[in-house]
């Protein structure tokens, strides 16, 4: 298959014979998709951001920072007792020879620290835990 950018937000779509036009365009946080007549809305995601539990999303309570897929731990950047605010790296995983920094989704203090530098960790394995109201 190969793809040209036709005009803005429109790509033309080769595979053998058959030609599609595809319509991608920005609405907010989500992208809306148009291939013959259907739409279809997609929201691109970091895995970086996400907290592996879906607690914390509101900025309060606990969050439980995990690593989003298998790796080793490369560097961790807080200790337990540590104050962290929202976005504040955590700890640095290494996965397919990139790393990602795991970022706090919500202020507070760090109450538990799962992982090791040098450690091999799982996707979904909670490596940081911080809570709104520790201490």
């Amino acid at each position: 298959m190969s793809e040209v950018k036709v005009e803005r937000e429109v790509w033309s779509l080769l595979s053998g014979t058959r030609q599609r036009e595809l319509r991608v365009a920005l609405e907010g946080d989500e992208y809306v998709v148009t291939l013959r007549g259907r739409q279809t809305r997609v929201r691109i995601e970091d895995p970086r951001q996400w907290n592996g539990s879906g607690a914390g999303k509101a900025g309060s309570g606990i969050a439980k920072v995990a690593s989003p897929m298998p790796g080793k731990v490369v560097k961790l950047l807080v200790a337990v007792g540590d104050f962290v605010e929202i976005g504040q790296g955590l700890v640095v995983v290494e996965a397919m020879k990139m790393q990602n920094e795991m970022k706090s989704p919500i202020a507070g203090t760090v109450t538990r620290v799962q992982a090791e530098e040098g450690a091999t960790v799982t996707a979904n394995q909670v490596l940081v835990v911080v809570e709104t109201d520790a201490g």
